[in-house]
């Protein structure tokens, strides 16, 4: 598989998590959100919201490079 980048972003409670190199993470290109959630050790159940280049999608999206991805954990409160 050929590696190529992403930018990622993270939100609220995963800011943590966020790697240094968050502007340009190096993904295999194929890999799936929840697959690149687990090679960065973040906990997939905390992932709710998932943006690739501002369309809502799912941990069994594919990344092929180049894409920005947001994720956002659970809201609470009201």
């Amino acid at each position: 598989m050929k590696q190529t980048h992403i930018q990622l972003k993270l939100f609220a409670g995963l800011a943590p998590f966020t790697p240094e190199n968050a502007d340009r993470v190096p993904i295999e290109s194929g890999v799936s959100v929840e697959k690149l959630l687990l090679q960065l050790n973040i906990p997939s159940e905390k992932a709710h919201l998932i943006f690739i280049n501002g369309v809502k999608c799912s941990l069994a999206s594919q990344l092929k490079g180049g894409e920005r991805v947001g994720i956002f954990p659970p809201v609470a409160g009201g």
